[in-house]
C-alpha cells in the first residue's frame, strides 16, 4: 500500500536568500492567478492542464522570471483549483473564482534537490541552498521517522512563510505493507485538537478560531424571510421559500467548507497525521445555545473534514466529551468553575487561556491517552499546538530549531475583526 506523509521542516534562510525567495512567490502567486483568469474566460472553464499549458506557458515565461517547472507547477496549481470548483457546481454547491494569495511556491524535483540537511530551489535569480532546522535526532518526530527512513523518498514540497519564518512542507512517499501502515497511524501521531461551539463555530489546538457571527447572523436572516412569506399563503409565496432554502443552505455549505478547508491546512501546515474532534453525539444537549442549526453545522464540518482529510494522509477521530471544558490542559485539574462562559483560568494551577482553546488541547491530549492505553500503545509525538507540542503527559516540546524549553509560548488571543487568534 502507498502511504503519503507531510513533514514541516522550519529553513534557515539570510538575508539575501529571503528577499530571493519572496520575489520567487511573488511571481509564483502571480502566474498562478493568470492561468486561474484565463480559464475563467467564457462561458465554459477550461480544466484542461495540457491546453492551459499550451495557452498560458509562453506569456507566464515571458512576463516571469520564473524556472520552467515553477511555471508548470503553478499552472498546475490553477487548474486544480478550477477543477475544485467546477466539481462544486456538479454537486450543486456554491463556489467563486480561484485567487492565491497566501505567500506558496510548489516545489518538484526538477527546480529543487532535496538533500538530508538543505535544500537546494530555483528563484528567480538562480538556486539557492538553505539548510534544515532539524530537532535532536534522539527524539521521536516526523523527521526521523520519515526524512530520516530510507523507505520514505520526497518527492516534493510546498514553500510556506508565515511569522517571518520559511517553511518546507515536504511530501514524502513509502510503499509500505497495510499492517505497518496501521500501526504507524496509532503509534505515532502528531494531533490536532478541535473544539466546535456556538460562539466559535471551531477552534483549533495551534490557535486558531473561526467565528459563529457570521453563521448565526444569516441563520437568522433565513428564519424570518420564510416566517414573512408563509403569511401570505400563496403559490408564488410557497416558490420563494423554497429559493431562500435553497439559498440559505448554500451559503452556509460554503461557509462551512471554508472552515474545514482552514482546519486541514492548519494540520498539513503543522505535519500532524490526526484531526481529532469530540463525538458529536448529543452535542447540541451539550452546548448552550446551540440550535439544530449548529448541530446540522457540526455535522457538516466534521464530514467536509473527513472526506477532505484522506488524500492529505490524515486521519479524522472522534473522542469523549467529558470534561474537556473544564479540565485544564497543563495540569489536568478538573472543576466547573475553572470555566466562566469563554474565560478558563484553572483554580489549582493558576492557567489562563480563552475556554475554547483550553479544550481543544484538551481533546487533542484526550486522543493521544486513548491510544496510549488502547492496544496500540507506541510514544506518540503529541498535540501540536502554535508553537510546538504536548505530549500525554503535558509536557511542552518547543518547535525544531528553538531551543526554548519549560512553559510554551502559546497564548492565543481572539482578534475579533477576524475570528482568527495570534499569539501573544
Amino acid at each position: 500500500m502507498e502511504v503519503r506523509r507531510t513533514v514541516l521542516v522550519k529553513l534557515d534562510v539570510d538575508s539575501d536568500d529571503a528577499a530571493l525567495l519572496h520575489e520567487t512567490v511573488a511571481e509564483f502567486l502571480w502566474a498562478a492567478n493568470h492561468v486561474v483568469d484565463h480559464a475563467w474566460q467564457g462561458n465554459y472553464k477550461t480544466t484542461s492542464k495540457a491546453q492551459l499549458q499550451e495557452e498560458t506557458y509562453g506569456e507566464v515565461r515571458d512576463r516571469t522570471r520564473l524556472h520552467a517547472n515553477l511555471v508548470q507547477n503553478a499552472r498546475n496549481k490553477a487548474a486544480d483549483a478550477v477543477q475544485s470548483v467546477v466539481a462544486r457546481w456538479k454537486q450543486g454547491e456554491y463556489a467563486g473564482k480561484p485567487h492565491f494569495s497566501k505567500p506558496t511556491a510548489v516545489y518538484d524535483k526538477r527546480c529543487a534537490t532535496f538533500l538530508d540537511e538543505y535544500v537546494s530551489l530555483a528563484t528567480v535569480d538562480g538556486r539557492i541552498e538553505v539548510e534544515y532546522f532539524l530537532p535532536d535526532p534522539v527524539r521521536d518526530t516526523p523527521h526521523s521517522r520519515y526524512l530520516d527512513n530510507d523507505d520514505y523518498r520526497v518527492t516534493g514540497a510546498e514553500l510556506h512563510h508565515r511569522d517571518g519564518e520559511w517553511f518546507l512542507h515536504l511530501r514524502t512517499k513509502a510503499e509500505v505493507e497495510s499492517d505497518t501502515l496501521e500501526q504507524a497511524a496509532t503509534e505515532h501521531p502528531t494531533v490536532l485538537g478541535v473544539d466546535l461551539g456556538v460562539n466559535q463555530l471551531a477552534v483549533t489546538s495551534t490557535g486558531t478560531f473561526w467565528s459563529g457571527r457570521e453563521f448565526d447572523h444569516w441563520r437568522r436572516e433565513y428564519e424570518k424571510r420564510p416566517a414573512s412569506l408563509q403569511q401570505c399563503g400563496s403559490r408564488h409565496a410557497h416558490e420563494n421559500i423554497q429559493a431562500v432554502g435553497r439559498k440559505e443552505t448554500g451559503r452556509f455549505k460554503m461557509m462551512l467548507h471554508r472552515i474545514a478547508n482552514g482546519i486541514i491546512e492548519e494540520a498539513a501546515e503543522n505535519g500532524c497525521t490526526v484531526i481529532a474532534f469530540e463525538e458529536l453525539t448529543g452535542i447540541r444537549d451539550r452546548l448552550s445555545g446551540a440550535s439544530w442549526g449548529h448541530e446540522w453545522a457540526f455535522e457538516r464540518i466534521y464530514e467536509y473534514v473527513e472526506y477532505k482529510a484522506e488524500p492529505h494522509g490524515i486521519s479524522v477521530e472522534q473522542v469523549d466529551p467529558e470534561n474537556t471544558s473544564r479540565r485544564c490542559s497543563t495540569c489536568g485539574f478538573t472543576h466547573p468553575d475553572n470555566r466562566d462562559g469563554t474565560a478558563f483560568e484553572c483554580l489549582k494551577c493558576g492557567y489562563q487561556n480563552h475556554a475554547d482553546y483550553n479544550a481543544a488541547k484538551n481533546i487533542g491530549l484526550r486522543y493521544l491517552r486513548r491510544i496510549q492505553t488502547g492496544d496500540g500503545g507506541g510514544a506518540p509525538v503529541g498535540v501540536r499546538l502554535n508553537r510546538g507540542t504536548l505530549n500525554a503527559n503535558g509536557e511542552y516540546n518547543p518547535p525544531a530549531g528553538n531551543g526554548q524549553s519549560g512553559s510554551p509560548r502559546e497564548s492565543p488571543t481572539l482578534n475579533e475583526a477576524n475570528g482568527e487568534a495570534v499569539s501573544e
